[in-house]
């Protein structure tokens, strides 16, 4: 039976969903360097202390789902079943993320507005690295625990780059032509496909 969330988590949720669509509103409308953390605080009725609580900084809006995303990656890492092997569970656990996307960011526009703020803010462009190749080296590890004998610290980060690099670069490109979330989703779901052949 799955649990549902007490009236105090449900507020959190709707308040930090609150806060992304108004910062999406704002950056749309204004654009992101014209938009301060006190306007998207009073736009979604909190204070800017509520707004930290949520987000450690403004880009930090515009990234929001990103931890969801790995933590069910690293899930599916962790889960790995009997017999399944290193392909299957590279697969699995970025098709939990490529869900998630979809469910999220794809349909909410917040997939496109950050894609194309990155290409022309320093402060994003910065973040989404560091958070990037943070979650890279989280997940590279968890693989290389799983999968002791048959990869080394390298050839986890390899593997773990090359799906995450060509999930990205694709929805990138995807997004950049104008495609709509299904577009999206199947640009993403068709690097899968492609990486893990070569993995097999």
């Amino acid at each position: 039976m799955v649990e549902r969330p007490g009236l105090r988590e449900l507020k959190k949720r709707r308040t930090r969903q609150a806060l992304i669509e108004a910062a999406v509103r704002l950056f749309e409308d204004r654009g992101y360097d014209d938009v301060t953390v006190a306007e998207i605080a009073d736009a979604a009725e909190v204070s800017p202390r509520t707004f930290f609580l949520h987000f450690p900084a403004k880009e930090d809006v515009l990234l929001a789902g990103a931890d969801v995303r790995v933590d069910l990656a690293l899930q599916a890492i962790a889960g790995r079943r009997a017999g399944e092997g290193l392909p299957e569970v590279l697969v699995r656990a970025m098709e939990q993320m490529v869900a998630d996307a979809g469910d999220r960011d794809l349909p909410s526009g917040l997939a496109a507005l950050r894609a194309r703020l990155a290409a022309s803010v320093p402060a994003l462009q910065a973040r989404l690295l560091q958070r990037y190749l943070a979650a890279q080296a989280e997940l590279a590890r968890a693989l290389q625990r799983e999968f002791p004998d048959r990869l080394d610290a390298v050839a986890a980060s390899a593997l773990v780059g090359a799906m995450v690099g060509a999930v990205g670069a694709s929805a990138l490109t995807a997004l950049q032509r104008g495609d709509g979330p299904d577009g999206v989703r199947d640009a993403m779901r068709r690097a899968v496909a492609l990486v893990a052949r070569s993995v097999a």
